[in-house]
């Protein structure tokens, strides 16, 4: 007799409230504190766009956060203002079958000369200390993926890293740490990671991917 087999319903991880209650308010004071310290590294970017390629000095973006919800991200901008148009043009002449497209920064086209030094150094980033302050996103999480990478990885999976959803995205994860190694990461084992972060998040695996991060940046090998 042939037995029914019933699909089981996922189940989302949710993390007790002291540790979210914890991450929120460590969130708030080091985003505050790092603006307040930064606005000259701030302001020196602004300008060095401003006159390598005009403005706009910013880049804003559709993300995924928590729980799926969309919001708008930013960056310094380091690409030119056509980028978008030539990663479409330059992903079909590779024909890559990945559901995110990279090139090495050192031979990207699209990336200008100041963009190349602070995506170096991680600090085209610096902006979404704003996000980090208005809830949409935390310090430690799995980078939010652009609206057409989430839908990509919606179709190609069907939903089998939905775990990373169920946290707060952020500025460094599991893979941003591996430094040098991370841009040969393909974007399925990236997910997987982020999976693992999920399951695993409490405030000593942040702090010590927040070091991590911060000895990365402090010696420049945070770029891909």
């Amino acid at each position: 007799m042939n037995k029914t087999v019933e699909k089981t319903e996922r189940k989302p991880i949710r993390k007790n409230i002291g540790y979210r209650f914890a991450k929120r308010a460590f969130d708030i004071v080091c985003s505050l504190l790092a603006l307040v310290v930064l606005s000259p590294v701030f302001l020196v970017t602004a300008v060095a766009i401003l006159v390598e390629d005009g403005g706009p000095v910013m880049y804003k973006q559709k993300r995924i956060g928590k729980d799926k919800k969309e919001f708008n991200i930013y960056k310094f901008r380091s690409m030119r203002k056509d980028a978008e148009k030539i990663h479409e043009q330059m992903k079909a002449q590779y024909k890559s079958g990945e559901v995110s497209f990279k090139l090495d920064d050192k031979t990207d086209p699209r990336i200008t000369k100041v963009g190349r030094f602070i995506r170096k150094t991680s600090i085209d980033e610096l902006p979404q200390l704003v996000n980090i302050i208005a809830g949409h996103m935390s310090i430690v999480g799995p980078r939010p993926l652009p609206t057409y990478e989430y839908e990509d990885e919606q179709k190609k999976f069907g939903g089998v890293y939905d775990d990373r959803y169920d946290v707060p995205q952020g500025l460094t994860c599991y893979w941003q740490v591996t430094f040098g190694e991370r841009g040969k990461i393909s974007f399925a084992d990236r997910m997987q990671m982020d999976v693992d972060y999920a399951r695993d998040a409490k405030m000593w695996v942040d702090i010590k991917l927040i070091w991590k991060t911060f000895v990365g940046v402090l010696f420049g090998i945070s770029g891909y």
